[in-house]
């Protein structure tokens, strides 16, 4: 046999045991249910990351709701593009700006409970396969919203909803209640070397 062919050999025989190992984890796993998803942390891509997850389920055909919380009037090139998935999707940007934009905590709170209200009609909604509260830790981490009024109304959502929240500062106890947990953390980003936002990568 040669170096080769026992090298092949080897990396067949970890494969198999890889594979074996997995397919026995993965027979444990029969639970289905609607998930509690938070991407969280400093880094940039959060709600990148739940708008690619609001793709996939439009693939498997759920209805999806997302729910900007800070994102106010300005217009965002991802805005144009899921739009073109109504009714399907539905796209609402309920805030304001950031605090310092606005300048107004009253203001902020009540654009928040706003937004919120309509928030927990969809959680409470079962056609509604996934929403996306795009921002929401930003306000319970400011107590611009009450974070004990989102979990009750998180846990009292449809069994098979997945709820999906974005923005640094998630709650601790969001954070416990979560199925999954994502934090970004930043490496580095072109803001310091003096970089603009760019378009097709910041907004």
């Amino acid at each position: 046999m040669t170096e080769t062919d026992s090298a092949s050999l080897s990396h067949h025989d970890r494969m198999a045991r890889k594979k074996a190992a997995r397919d026995k984890m993965m027979a444990g796993k029969t639970q289905e249910k609607g998930l509690i998803i938070v991407h969280t942390g400093p880094g940039k891509g959060k709600t990148t990351a739940a708008l690619g997850l609001a793709i996939r389920a439009l693939g498997h055909g759920m209805r999806v709701s997302i729910i900007q919380f800070v994102k106010g009037k300005r217009d965002t090139a991802e805005r144009h593009i899921l739009e073109r998935f109504a009714p399907q999707l539905e796209i609402q940007a309920l805030g304001e700006g950031f605090t310092w934009e606005t300048q107004d905590r009253e203001k902020d709170i009540l654009a928040a409970s706003r937004a919120w209200g309509v928030a927990k009609q969809h959680i409470s909604n079962s056609n509604y396969g996934m929403i996306i509260l795009d921002e929401l830790n930003i306000l319970l981490r400011d107590a611009t919203l009450p974070v004990a009024e989102v979990l009750e109304a998180l846990a009292a959502r449809p069994p098979m909803t997945h709820v999906v929240i974005t923005g640094r500062g998630a709650p601790a106890e969001l954070i416990e209640m979560a199925d999954l947990v994502t934090e970004m953390t930043l490496v580095k980003h072109p803001f310091k070397q003096g970089v603009a936002a760019q378009a097709g990568i910041e907004f």
